[in-house]
């Protein structure tokens, strides 16, 4: 067994597929017509599971997305080989960051916010 794909539950498809191909530099690797949505993925260019940018179409799922960001809880976790350099990358680029890079028990961990309706962790072991 192992991933495949992964959800990300998004506002905005059209903003999520900018931000996540443009700023962090993923490949869209899907784009089709699913009523009045689409079925959008991304990848890393290094491969791994794709990641489903998710319309948060259902009330639950709306909920669920604004709970966790006013709580300050990623919806996932990025690994970068280099969280400095992904930090000022990304800041260059205009990305806010709710946590700047930190040192913990755990790793050396940011939190950005994705202008889609998540946090988002990078994590550098």
């Amino acid at each position: 067994m192992r991933i495949q794909v992964m959800s990300v539950l998004v506002d905005d498809q059209a903003r999520a597929l900018a931000f996540y191909t443009e700023v962090l530099g993923f490949e869209m690797t899907r784009d089709e017509p699913a009523g009045e949505f689409r079925v959008l993925t991304v990848q890393s260019p290094e491969g791994g599971p794709e990641l489903l940018l998710e319309p948060n179409a259902h009330p639950a799922s709306q909920v669920y997305q604004e709970a966790i960001y006013r709580d300050g809880l990623p919806s996932t976790v990025f690994h970068v080989d280099d969280l400095d350099r992904e930090y000022a990358r990304l800041t260059a680029l205009g990305v806010r960051f709710q946590v700047e890079p930190t040192r913990s028990e755990w790793g050396y961990d940011a939190v950005l916010d994705d202008t889609c309706g998540n946090l988002i962790a990078l994590h550098e072991d």
